[in-house]
């Protein structure tokens, strides 16, 4: 597996006509796309075509097809609404001609408003915690090239809060469907907020899945399993550095008929809540592990 370029090339979308825009590959070999990056350049295609001092709120996407990393993602915008305050996208991400994501965006001026925010955070600090490789030097198997092969998938420096749920499956035990980690770019990001806003979008997939599968000792990309994103839902509530420490909390509330439901919320190191996400997987067993 290899990874071409930063976060930066990944959330590289430029204008290819009138409300159309395209995303070069983000592979030289073929590879599966990573959901995370088509919604968060889907996102940027609907951004370029509203005001700046409309910054997103929300975005609920469906995964429709598999994409493929080293081909290039061509984005068609439809300008649904422009109200006195807010504004709506519908992105559809189109390779070979047939739509692999579609993202209904809405966009909100910035306004003052009743404020309260009930969760909290309370984790230890990113600093306290090992790095991706320290932990990965302590597994071996499928578990090990997990690892190696996220730090090379992601553009994010990750500290895990505990033993992933993984780890334990790849042990062949069962763990609470939860887990929590701290994220932040590896390259300093622009200014732009629309940049950061992306980059969120991308890492609001990132281990989303996974979690459902910790009651019952399994993993994703495991024997005897299937497993997809099949639709993603995000509520911007702050802006917030990508290129700073972010934590994110996952958690997944139910799992049934060929379906999971997982739960995020993302604080910045301040404790404010900067985003909240939901996500329904497919997770179907094929046999034995």
């Amino acid at each position: 597996m290899s990874y071409d370029g930063g976060l930066s090339t990944v959330l590289g979308v430029t204008a290819d006509g009138d409300d159309r825009f395209v995303a070069g590959a983000r592979r030289s070999t073929p590879e599966r796309s990573f959901g995370g990056a088509v919604v968060a350049q889907a996102l940027l295609a609907g951004a370029a075509t509203v005001q700046a001092e409309r910054p997103v709120h929300s975005l609920h996407a469906y995964f429709l097809r598999a994409g493929e990393a080293s081909s290039p993602t061509h984005f068609d915008v439809q300008r649904v609404r422009d109200g006195g305050s807010y504004s709506t996208r519908r992105v559809t991400a189109e390779q070979d001609g047939r739509a692999i994501l579609d993202v209904s965006a809405s966009f909100h001026v910035r306004e003052t408003g009743f404020t309260h925010q009930i969760p909290r955070l309370d984790a230890p600090t990113p600093e306290s915690l090992a790095t991706v490789a320290e932990v990965a030097v302590l597994t071996e198997g499928p578990v090990r090239e997990w690892f190696d092969g996220f730090t090379r998938r992601h553009p994010f420096d990750v500290r895990f809060d505990g033993e992933l749920p993984r780890v334990a499956a790849g042990r062949g035990e069962a763990a609470e469907p939860r887990q929590r980690f701290w994220f932040r770019a590896l390259e300093t990001l622009p200014d732009e907020p629309a940049v950061h806003t992306a980059a969120l979008a991308y890492a609001s997939d990132m281990l989303l899945l996974s979690a459902s599968l910790a009651p019952h000792a399994r993993m994703v990309g495991g024997p005897g399993l299937a497993a997809a994103s099949l639709d993603h839902a995000v509520w911007f509530h702050e802006p917030a550095r990508v290129d700073d420490w972010l934590c994110y909390e996952q958690a997944s509330s139910w799992a049934g008929h060929g379906r999971a439901l997982m739960h995020g919320r993302v604080f910045d190191r301040t404790g404010r809540l900067v985003m909240t996400v939901a996500q329904e997987g497919m997770v179907r067993a094929l046999g034995p592990r």
